[in-house]
């Protein structure tokens, strides 16, 4: 009796230990508490199936529609898999700009992707990031503006490149043709005329063919079947359009080279033609320094012009087909804006100053990239430290996407965000205003290094076929049907089809 009654009293050793133990959970638990309030929450999402994660809650071929969808449901910071992958989602313009304008540093990472990096090993501009990335978007930018970026050295050379897509259109002699082709060449021309020091014919086989592989290249990228590769990388020897992709960007890379290696051999530095040869005089002033370390080597090269091709190309190429495909849809814009061309400007040849005197036909640009919305789906971000963001937390490293489509279509910012609506860009006096919404171009640190470029390549490519040309449907098809819904890629093109580009005062065959 004794005995139990002194295993019953405490001793000193005892409460000293159970004191001690009860400390370090009042002390675990409040650590635990201030965590969780540092962090926050992580944002929310549907709920995820192990390996496939939403695989089965997104359409792979349209995955922008079901993230917008899941974004009136979630909210406009929301979680979602990607197979086994964790990506954050941001939709709405209030939240993209915040994001990427008011938190640039901390979302200003590039994810790459398993594609990208088998594009570029992590080199150029595009899908790079650290130290290098830094320096060669300097590069880039600093030589694009030498040669001319948004000043009157580039548009004298879409002034010139203009006049042969003109000749090409005219010897269609009305009958319907595709855009895409001549549309991609002119373009293309453009970054070639300030990357090589000089243009291409447009029947060149060299110039055509990289042309041409490039923009298959922007379509397989969109297909399920290389979206899911970038989820489970142990796909790639079984996929034929990973196959097809890498064996265009290898002939492609191929052919950069040849073009660079030529350029090399006849550099002067006293006369450089393009970016290019800028390259080189860097790369040849750090070989002769031995500065083994410098990032201008034959790797960043090759990467970094590929860039500017892929982003420079198919996107103001894609625009132009857009516009010109409502041109014919909605003729009674295309009326309004020839009137608008021949009022101000008459028979002779359009220059950019002459946009601020042409309000309606600025408004109708800018309404043609929202609507076509040819790049829904930013390139994807990454954290570069952990963040709180509206009331969330996201750990470095996270994959992030800003839904541009949610941006553009906003219905909190635009009156009609699902028509073709030119009024959105144009005040009650027919005066173009900006709108700040009008992200096409993304915003922040990765914002669009061409912008400037390709606003001069939109309005001066579009104005001088409308004030050349009359763009009609087919005959036999009618303005109905002509189709808006965006074919698969990476980037919205439309559909394929045909116009007829009849000469001003003339009728279609």
């Amino acid at each position: 009796m004794v005995l139990a009654e002194e295993l019953l009293q405490p001793t000193f050793t005892g409460l000293l230990i159970c004191s001690l133990m009860i400390l370090l959970l009042v002390i675990y638990l409040s650590s635990s508490e201030t965590s969780s309030l540092k962090e926050g929450k992580e944002p929310p999402g549907p709920k995820p199936l192990p390996v496939l994660g939403n695989l089965f809650q997104i359409d792979l071929k349209r995955p922008y529609l079901s993230l917008c969808a899941m974004s009136k449901q979630y909210g406009s910071v929301f979680t979602v898999y990607f197979g086994p992958k964790k990506v954050v989602v941001l939709a709405g313009y209030q939240t993209v700009k915040q994001a990427l304008v008011n938190y640039a540093e901390e979302f200003g990472g590039r994810e790459i992707s398993p594609l990208l990096f088998d594009f570029t090993k992590g080199h150029g501009i595009s899908f790079a990031n650290g130290d290098s990335w830094k320096e060669m978007r300097r590069f880039a930018l600093s030589t694009l503006r030498d040669f001319g970026m948004g000043k009157r050295m580039s548009e004298a050379k879409i002034i010139e490149e203009t006049k042969y897509l003109i000749q090409v259109f005219e010897a269609f002699d009305g009958k319907p043709f595709d855009t895409t082709q001549p549309l991609n060449y002119a373009i293309s021309n453009i970054i070639s005329a300030i990357v090589y020091g000089s243009r291409f014919e447009y029947n060149d086989a060299q110039f055509t063919s990289m042309v041409n592989r490039e923009e298959e290249n922007v379509k397989l990228s969109g297909t399920p079947s290389l979206q899911l590769y970038n989820l489970f990388p142990w796909l790639r020897c079984l996929l034929k359009n990973w196959r097809l992709i890498m064996k265009n960007r290898n002939e492609n890379t191929k052919q950069i080279k040849e073009l660079a290696d030529n350029l090399h051999e006849t550099l002067n530095l006293q006369e450089i033609r393009g970016l290019v040869d800028c390259f080189l005089m860097r790369k040849k002033i750090a070989e002769e320094a031995g500065d083994t370390n410098t990032h201008y080597h034959e790797q960043n090269l090759l990467a970094t012009v590929a860039n500017l091709f892929a982003a420079g190309t198919d996107t103001s190429s894609t625009t132009l087909r857009w516009g010109l495909l409502l041109m014919a849809k909605y003729p009674h814009v295309q009326d309004r804006i020839q009137e608008e061309i021949d009022w101000v400007v008459g028979g002779r040849q359009l220059v950019v100053d002459d946009r601020k005197n042409l309000p309606y036909t600025d408004a109708v640009i800018h309404e043609t990239q929202r609507l076509a919305n040819i790049l829904p789906i930013n390139l994807s971000h990454i954290t570069n430290c952990d963040v709180n963001f509206q009331g969330f937390f996201i750990k470095k490293g996270t994959t992030v996407i800003p839904l541009l489509a949610s941006v553009l279509k906003d219905e909190r910012e635009w009156e009609s965000p699902h028509t073709f609506n030119p009024a959105h860009f144009l005040d009650e006096q027919g005066r173009f205003v900006k709108r700040d919404a009008f992200m096409p171009f993304s915003a922040g640190r990765r914002v669009c290094l061409g912008e400037s470029l390709a606003r001069m390549e939109l309005f001066l490519f579009f104005t001088s076929l409308l004030q050349h040309f009359r763009f009609t449907p087919p005959p036999g098809v009618s303005e109905e049907q002509l189709d808006l819904t965006p074919a698969v890629g990476f980037v919205l093109s439309p559909f394929p089809h045909k116009l007829c580009a009849v000469v001003r005062n003339a009728k279609c065959a």
